[in-house]
């Protein structure tokens, strides 16, 4: 307990850090906002490589520097929230997660990232003079603890679609990015990401609905950090006089990423190796119970129970949290509160009744539900196979089992 409490004050002290330096950066900031950035000034996009420092940072991260000849060097982050508010886990489940635009002195930002041993690669942007100037007071005043706060969505609105936004909208020209021809999902790009996590891939699988295997646009596809670094390499200006140059002028990595020497994580207790594990103690559990014809109560209420806790999660997540790219999620089908009433139903002896209609109308809905999948526009994770198979073994054969009095 002691090492705990020492744990979360170093975290909390860390994190006092952080805010003291991106407030003490942010009064500088305004000092120098109030003279324009000089000809030699130079805008960039810094794109930060995935690490695995902490789940959020598996997906990279983008971020803009301001340089000038002055001193001036600053990076705008717009990836920075406050992990130790009161209610942030609900908050963050909710879909209510605050995020902030932060800003660091060049030094501080880079150093962060060094130590996660991940790659900064700048984009130096190919802008005229005015542009500059109005993307750089255009941050100065997105950085103001007034408007620095903005609501968080993975997909839609993040650290890494509003530098791009706020690049768009300054240059004087439309930004004209090279053809997609990627055939590639929200789910398949994230999962990308989590390859080497098969259970955040798993979990990440289950709480996210049919919207998540829509195909993405190359605009859409903006919420990945590596896919705008690639998108700005190729993109030109198109000025109004029909004129177009590239938009990054320079580019190169300003830190190297650092090669793990540990080894790989272990992938022997993946969610299909566990699934497949619950769905053979499932059927050792029937075969006992039909060659002993006695039945194994414990069993049902463990896994019906565990399922229905499960699904509350679920189900809070598809009807009370307002996550976009959640619903409609057939998961909700197979893993959902009810299973609760029937753990319930379970330890009851007198409630056969109940327990006869409640096995007989999950086997079907599961049934039909695994059928539907088929033709449903939703990825299958293979690890949900076995766990649906275990719930659909033991309503199956608890129906037949009280049919033939088994108890």
């Amino acid at each position: 307990m002691l090492a705990f409490e020492k744990i979360r004050f170093m975290k909390r002290n860390l994190l006092r850090r952080k805010v003291a330096v991106v407030l003490l950066s942010v009064l500088c900031l305004s000092l120098q906002a109030q003279n324009p950035l000089s000809d030699k000034a130079q805008i960039s996009l810094l794109t930060c490589s995935p690490s695995d420092r902490a789940a959020y940072t598996l997906y990279g991260h983008t971020a803009i520097r301001v340089r000038d000849t002055t001193g001036l060097d600053f990076v705008f982050n717009y990836g920075i929230f406050d992990f130790t508010k009161p209610n942030f886990i609900y908050r963050f489940t909710k879909g209510e997660t605050d995020y902030m635009l932060g800003v660091y002195k060049y030094e501080e930002f880079i150093i962060d990232y060094q130590m996660r041993g991940s790659e900064v690669y700048e984009q130096t942007l190919n802008l005229q003079a005015r542009e500059k100037n109005a993307l750089w007071q255009a941050l100065v005043i997105n950085a103001l603890p007034e408007n620095r706060t903005y609501r968080y969505s993975f997909f839609y609105d993040n650290c890494s679609t509003r530098p791009v936004l706020l690049i768009e909208r300054f240059v004087d020209g439309l930004l004209e990015y090279e053809k997609y021809t990627e055939s590639c999902t929200y789910r398949d790009a994230i999962n990308k990401c989590t390859r080497d996590y098969p259970w955040l891939t798993f979990g990440c699988d289950l709480v996210l609905g049919m919207p998540a295997d829509e195909v993405m646009t190359r605009k859409t596809s903006f919420f990945l950090p590596e896919n705008v670094k690639n998108a700005f390499a190729h993109a030109r200006i198109v000025r109004s006089d029909e004129t177009s140059q590239p938009l990054v002028s320079a580019s190169s990595a300003i830190v190297e990423a650092i090669e793990d020497d540990e080894p790989a994580h272990s992938n022997r207790f993946t969610p299909w190796w566990c699934g497949c594990l619950v769905f053979a103690f499932a059927v050792g559990v029937t075969i006992a119970e039909r060659q002993t014809r006695k039945y194994f109560r414990w069993f049902d209420i463990l896994i019906f129970t565990l399922a229905g806790l499960a699904g509350c999660i679920l189900f809070f997540l598809c009807f009370v949290s307002v996550h976009r790219g959640i619903w409609p999620n057939i998961s909700v089908l197979w893993l959902h509160p009810f299973h609760l009433a029937g753990g319930i139903f379970f330890a009851v002896k007198k409630l056969n009744k109940a327990v006869f209609y409640y096995h007989f109308v999950n086997f079907v809905a599961l049934f039909v539900m695994s059928v539907g999948w088929l033709f449903i526009p939703q990825h299958l994770n293979m690890a949900f196979i076995p766990l649906i198979a275990s719930l659909l073994l033991r309503s199956g054969y608890g129906w037949t089992r009280i049919k033939e009095n088994i108890r």
